[in-house]
């Protein structure tokens, strides 16, 4: 049974830092692609951050620089730091894991993040 268990959220102010973390199990861990998207209210969701099973990280232009996506394949999570936060990075967070060939994709529950001015 696959599960994505997020935790670290709440609630920041503008400029602050928050560390997520995805707990993850029931599958091949190291070998998958590990995600951190993101959805406010009226918005579609949209990926943050991508870490490949190689440790190749990319990000969403609006974050670069300011959030580092990491993975640690021995203990099976992956976190985002997420520094500098603005007023824009509010929203539910979410871990998502798929292989390197798409064909399956998984999703945590979720965590908020609320930066306040």
């Amino acid at each position: 049974q696959v599960q994505l268990v997020e935790s670290g959220g709440g609630v920041v102010l503008a400029g602050g830092s928050l560390n997520l973390s995805c707990a993850a199990s029931g599958f091949p861990f190291s070998s998958y692609y590990m995600s951190w998207y993101r959805q406010a209210p009226g918005n579609e969701r949209e990926l943050v951050a991508r870490i490949t099973s190689s440790g190749r990280a990319n990000y969403q232009e609006s974050v670069r620089g300011r959030f580092t996506i990491s993975r640690d394949n021995v203990k099976q999570t992956t976190a985002l730091q997420m520094n500098d936060l603005k007023l824009e990075d509010t929203g539910e967070y979410y871990c998502h894991s798929m292989p390197q060939d798409r064909t399956v994709g998984y999703w945590g529950q979720g965590t908020q993040v609320t930066v306040s001015s």
